[in-house]
């Protein structure tokens, strides 16, 4: 997929923070405990968490290591509300990745950073690939290959506390009926996964389905697929509630 959000566009984010309140939601909740010292946090997912980013800068808390969507601006939050618990935030999406991508590299790019969070956003590839790519993956396969992904995590890093994104789209751009129902079937695909793998879930879709009843679906994701400044506000916002960072 193509990057969306550039770099000159993050400069819009620090408005679009203050526009996350428009989500719909219960009240925000101070965290039940501080995260422990140390605490490794990785992003995986396709170019929604690869958000542009360097990848010739591999350590942590670095800006352009981490990109310009919402990876950033989860460990800016978390950095500043933590500065005595040395965090470590890495992003390893990469854009363009489908499941069995992600499974190519999982050694290098999660399984060897030892993650004490793990935190992946992958399925509109899984889908989107097969309007023009020649991919012929099923919902079984996504569903089969992204829980045998967790299985592997788990034996190999059986603490890691696990996170699951919902994929989601907006109704415009490249999206259109061609996408669905199928599209649905993997979200709720995704969502069995996270049960299995006792991870948490993250629902993104009806809350992007609210807010385009509010402003236009463009607003939040130019292409449909791709958040905007405000998009990757939103996910950041629902990460941070989800994770208690």
């Amino acid at each position: 997929m193509p990057h969306e959000l550039s770099r000159r566009d993050f400069v819009a984010t620090a408005g679009a923070l203050a526009g996350a309140a428009l989500v719909p939601a219960a009240p925000v909740h101070l965290p039940s405990r501080l995260p422990a010292d140390g605490t490794v946090v990785l992003f995986q997912g396709d170019s929604i968490t690869d958000g542009g980013r360097d990848r010739s800068a591999t350590e942590a808390n670095v800006a352009r290591a981490l990109g310009a969507g919402y990876p950033l601006l989860v460990a800016s939050a978390a950095l500043a509300a933590h500065p005595d618990r040395a965090l470590q935030f890495y992003n390893r999406g990469v854009s363009g990745n489908k499941v069995p991508d992600l499974e190519q590299r999982w050694a290098v790019d999660t399984l060897a950073l030892k993650p004490d969070v793990l935190s992946i956003l992958v399925g509109v590839n899984d889908f989107w690939h097969k309007l023009g790519h020649g991919y012929t993956g099923t919902v079984q396969d996504y569903e089969n290959q992204y829980a045998a992904l967790l299985e592997e995590t788990r034996r190999a890093l059986p603490n890691v506390r696990l996170i699951v994104l919902e994929p989601f789209v907006l109704r415009c751009g490249a999206v259109d009926d061609r996408w669905f129902p199928e599209f649905d079937e993997r979200r709720a695909a995704a969502e069995r996964v996270a049960q299995h793998a006792r991870a948490a879930f993250i629902p993104l879709q009806r809350v992007f389905d609210d807010l385009a009843r509010r402003a236009a679906p463009q607003y939040w994701a130019a292409d449909g697929v791709h958040p905007t400044p405000a998009g990757h506000a939103v996910i950041s916002e629902r990460w941070r509630r989800a994770a208690h960072l």
